[in-house]
């Protein structure tokens, strides 16, 4: 676009008079600017300007004169000059509307504006693609039908394509854009597309490890060894970007592991000769391993106390330096400061490195920051879910100060929720340097469930059940429970209702409704009924601790069969003495603790909770429950998680009252792997009834490990063993109360708190149908008497 228009332009439009002498052949142009031929004007003439008389629009097919004016800076009355013609040019170009810009001046003051239109895209076709299919490849590309063509469009695509194929692992890939022209003006763009072939990762190789092998290395990165039976890996493919990661997971890992001053000196990636795959080299300096030296913090602030905010550091001088043990120091700092008053904090921790004795001494420097307030909160992405509902779990609101821990609370509460697929918290400049906008971005995900559980076992027959939640109803973020389970062992119908934000506080309230029959007549030879509600009220005390209370009134009846009980019959005092019906009035509570790192997939971090029930707030039942558990997380690696979690239980009756079989602890099934429901426990060995027990203690330790697929494929897959035992039943059910032999230890009743112990797979599965679970469970320690399972799975279907 050569518009410079100073010599050539001005000659017919500004001259006066014509010059002496013959008329010479017009001056050489730029290829955009159309000059009439004229005598030669002198220097003088040149500068001056012309006076627009109209405007005149040439060449134009379907876009309107009125618009093409509209984007024109010039109007009719305007004096204009070859530099304001030049801008003119340029305005009309930057549209992307026109292929060729021409403007003229008329001597008699007419401006000429003679254009060509782009093209327009009729259709966009690949041909070649094979690897990668039709529709991601229209994902990546700009140009679409009825769109209009520019070359540098085409270009730009045909640069996404091949990144495309690079990140596939197809470093060859070629692409060729081609044009077909058609009849009003109408292009067909054709990319032809030769894919190569597939590069691949042949090996990855270390040099310079010595503190850890090749293999525990490989195990971090991302990128991985192509493998003939690796056939739903999408990681075993060269990727120039995934290699940059993984040198930042390997510095993370030996960070973590107490070396300071480890370095990636290169990492180069060689392609074999036959172009089939690449070679992957790394070449490390581990250095030495470092423990913490001297841990102080400094302020600026006299009312921040160093000495108090030092004793929150979680390290200690001389344990073993760990990178994320900075970031969690950072972070406590932060919302110690934050708590106090002091939101525009920063945290600038400095190293010094004593390689002389092998320690890092690490200052954190307390400053007070900018003043930055929250300009306004944008939520973006929610299709469904009411605005309100996210942002009352927005730890900040505008106009509060901003804090970056508060914010990555709020994101935590919001992936909490269940709602949504992923959820991003980002930070953008504001209306004023003190002002920030904070920038919600959500996905929703299917939060309504159509479950479905089965389940099989040696003695138990298939058992369905069937249940409709929505957890996010009407977008309002209450939830609502509805189900219905039949089956040989529990036919039940219950339905639920919890809002979240009762009367627009943080109150979580709900009710329940049931009536279930629990035919138990293969494990304990009684038949269960119940019917009642409750209603529950939960609010937390602070940002990890939730007290929840609840108030139940049911009605409940124990059934055995005709004669069990009869003088003479085979039923035992530990069954028999529940006959008939009874009226259950119970209160109680829940203290719940959550300090995990992520409320979904947490890799460190614990959660604790303490239940009790009080029966005997009117009613026919007296007892105190008192149920406890605990779970850590250890993430050795991203892949590689440790979960270790421990439950126990007791009940106890007063006024006289014994525990009621219905109100004791059944364990086993999804409680108990390796075991049937109820299959652990007091038994009567005359009818082998499951009689449950006053007190359990369960330990459950849990590996996740890497099973080669895919994260996108949502298969996890896990290594467990449960130990654990029930027990102590009421000393009337199991001593002789009378006769020749009272006093003495029933011999039918068997109620052994000897530990048993199961080990296994498990293997979760979020299937497009919903989550589906396989476990997988071989029998270490059990009583003869116990009942045992293999294999159990359950599924759910999300809709």
């Amino acid at each position: 676009m050569a518009l410079v228009v100073a010599a050539g332009l001005a000659g017919p439009a500004l001259a006066q008079t014509p010059a002496p002498g013959p008329a010479q052949a017009p001056a050489q142009t730029a290829p955009n600017v159309v000059v009439e031929e004229a005598p030669q004007t002198p220097p003088a003439a040149q500068e001056q300007r012309v006076t627009v008389n109209r405007i005149l629009v040439r060449g134009n097919q379907r876009i309107d004169q009125t618009t093409i004016l509209s984007y024109l800076p010039i109007q009719p009355g305007d004096t204009v000059d070859p530099a304001v013609l030049d801008v003119a040019v340029r305005t009309l170009t930057r549209t992307q509307l026109f292929a060729d810009v021409q403007l003229g001046v008329q001597p008699n003051g007419d401006l000429v504006v003679e254009i060509v239109e782009n093209p327009i895209i009729n259709q966009v076709v690949f041909e070649g693609n094979g690897a990668i299919g039709e529709d991601k490849l229209r994902e990546e590309v700009t140009l679409a039908p009825r769109g209009i063509y520019t070359r540098a469009r085409v270009q730009e695509d045909v640069g996404k394509i091949v990144e495309l194929y690079r990140l596939s692992g197809r470093i060859s890939a070629t692409v060729t854009p081609k044009l077909v022209q058609l009849d009003q003006n109408r292009v067909d763009v054709v990319f032809e597309i030769d894919e190569g072939p597939e590069t691949g990762v042949r090996a990855i190789t270390f040099l310079g490890n010595t503190a850890f092998s090749d293999g525990d290395l490989q195990e971090v990165m991302v990128t991985k060894r192509s493998q003939w039976w690796q056939i739903f890996s999408s990681n075993d493919n060269y990727d120039p970007n995934r290699l940059d990661y993984d040198r930042e997971q390997l510095r993370k890992f030996y960070t973590n592991r107490g070396y300071y001053d480890f370095r990636v000196l290169s990492a180069i990636a060689e392609l074999a000769p036959d172009d089939s795959a690449f070679g992957i080299t790394i070449t490390v300096n581990e250095g030495d391993r470092y423990n913490f030296g001297t841990v102080d913090v400094v302020t600026e602030n006299d009312r921040l106390n160093p000495e108090f905010l030092k004793m929150l550091l979680p390290i200690r001088s001389g344990q073993l330096y760990e990178s994320d043990q900075i970031e969690a120091a950072v972070d406590a700092l932060t919302f110690a400061a934050g708590s106090a008053g002091y939101a525009f904090v920063e945290i600038e921790p400095t190293y010094r490195a004593n390689p002389e004795t092998d320690t890092v001494d690490v200052t954190f420097n307390v400053k007070e920051g900018q003043r930055v307030y929250v300009d306004r909160i944008n939520v973006i992405g929610n299709t469904r879910t009411l605005d309100n509902v996210i942002r009352r779990e927005m730890m900040l609101t505008e106009g509060d100060a901003f804090n970056r821990t508060l914010l990555e609370r709020s994101r935590n509460n919001l992936r909490g929720l269940g709602f949504f697929k992923d959820v991003t918290v980002e930070e953008a400049r504001g209306s004023a340097p003190d002002r920030s906008v904070v920038n919600v971005t959500v996905t929703e995900q299917p939060t309504g469930e159509l479950s479905v559980g089965a389940g099989f076992s040696s003695v138990d027959s298939f058992v369905v059940n069937l249940g409709i939640t929505e957890r996010n109803f009407r977008g309002r973020g209450q939830n609502v429970v509805a189900r219905i389970e039949w089956g040989s062992l529990r036919q039940q119908i219950d339905f639920r209702f919890t809002e979240p934000k009762f009367l627009g506080r943080d109150l979580r309230a709900g009710f329940d409704a049931f009536h279930s029959r629990y035919d138990l007549s293969e494990y304990s030879s009684y038949d269960y009924r119940s019917t009642g509600g409750g209603v529950r009220l939960s609010y937390p005390l602070n940002a990890y601790t939730l007290l929840s209370t609840r108030y139940f009134l049911k009605a409940d009846e124990i059934i055995v069969p005709t004669n069990f009980c009869v003088p003479g019959g085979t039923g035992s005092n530990a069954l028999c003495d529940q006959v008939g019906s009874f009226l259950n009035s119970s209160a109680g509570y829940t203290l719940y603790v959550d300090r995990r790192n992520d409320p979904v997939r947490p890799t460190r971090g614990w959660t604790g909770s303490l239940r009790q029930d009080f029966a005997g707030i009117g009613g026919d039942v007296n007892y105190v429950k008192t149920e406890a558990d605990v779970s850590a997380y250890w993430g050795i690696t991203p892949n590689w998680i440790v979960t270790a979690a421990a439950s126990t239980g007791y009940v106890s009756g007063w006024g006289g009252d014994p525990i009621r079989i219905n109100d004791r602890f059944f364990k086993g099934g999804n409680s108990f792997r390796g075991f049937e429901t109820a299959g652990i426990g007091p038994r009567d060995l005359t009818t082998t009834d499951a009689l449950g027990g006053n007190f359990y203690v369960i330990g459950t330790l849990e590996l996740t490990v890497p099973n080669g697929l895919p994260e996108e494929y949502g298969i996890r897959t896990s290594l467990f063993t449960d130990v654990g035992t029930v027990g102590a039943l009421d000393d009337r059910y199991t001593v002789i109360q009378s006769g020749p032999n009272a006093g003495q230890r029933d011999p039918n009743i068997a109620d052994e708190l000897d530990l048993r112990a199961t080990a296994g797979v498990s293997i979760h599965w979020r299937s497009p149908m919903g989550p589906i679970r396989f476990d997988l469970s071989k029998v270490l320690g059990s009583q003869e008497y116990d009942k045992t399972e293999t294999f159990r799975f359950s599924t759910s279907t999300q809709f």
